[in-house]
């Protein structure tokens, strides 16, 4: 769910692209979100893509199925696609009609920022 709802009930398309977002990444992973929290790796799904993203390795972030019948670059895209959809700020999140011009390439991607998850943790320390 989207921060802005979890904290204080406020829901908009843009919790929409969240969620969508979310599910970009679990297809990409081919992991759920949920299962990531249940297993030994404590960090959530945008949080463990986010810091691959951060450190230059995406690539391990891919399903090892789709590596073998995708393109690196056009999962990564998605990657990408999917941490723009979890930004903290529902403003700085897309519009479900600019991710689909991210997805089909008509438009430059700009570089994402951390998810919620990652922004409370570094704040906390």
């Amino acid at each position: 769910m989207a921060p802005e709802y979890m904290s204080i009930g406020d829901y908009s398309d843009k919790s929409d692209v969240y969620s969508f977002g979310i599910i970009i990444l679990e297809l990409v992973s081919g992991q759920k979100c949920r299962k990531l929290h249940e297993t030994s790796q404590s960090e959530g799904l945008s949080v463990h893509a986010w810091r691959l993203w951060e450190v230059g390795r995406s690539y391990e972030f891919i399903d090892p199925m789709l590596s073998e019948c995708c393109s690196k670059n056009e999962v990564t895209r998605c990657i990408q696609i999917g941490l723009l959809c979890v930004q903290p700020n529902a403003l700085h999140r897309p519009t479900m009609a600019v991710v689909v011009l991210m997805l089909t390439g008509s438009i430059a991607l700009p570089p994402p920022t951390a998810p919620a998850l990652v922004s409370l943790l570094l704040f906390t320390e």
